[in-house]
């Protein structure tokens, strides 16, 4: 539990940032309208909650087992990049107004945010368990 919810803080925070800074702007300049005023939360929220389940039970976890952090970072980013660009490449081939800018810098986010999310839950509960 300890590692889930740390793994959790850390990836919503740092995505956090990203969403408002980085992800909003671009999208709302490719998508105008189609873009909502504000996110829904609760559809966002169990996103959350089931992507970060899914990564500390399918790479979390077993690294942390296994005293992997560096394992954690790579195959974290390898889901990251797969579950994000499933995304974008879906919506890419099916959406007007999809662009090639939002598909590499969001696939690229979720590979670079999982990976290290899963890393640095895995590096924290490590030290604490010390």
């Amino acid at each position: 539990m300890t590692l889930y919810l740390i793994t959790a803080v850390l990836f919503l925070a740092i995505d956090a940032v990203m969403l408002t800074l980085v992800m909003k702007p671009l999208f709302t300049r490719h998508l105008g309208d189609a873009m909502r005023d504000s996110p829904m939360m609760a559809p966002a929220g169990l996103f959350y909650l089931a992507y970060v389940a899914g990564l500390v039970f399918l790479v979390s976890a077993p690294a942390l087992r296994d005293a992997e952090p560096a394992r954690a970072a790579l195959h974290g980013a390898i889901i990251g990049a797969m579950a994000y660009g499933t995304y974008e490449f879906t919506s890419m081939s099916i959406m007007k107004n999809w662009s090639w800018t939002m598909v590499a810098t969001d696939t690229l986010w979720g590979a670079v945010l999982t990976g290290f999310s899963a890393w640095a839950g895995v590096m924290l509960v490590m030290r604490f368990q010390s």
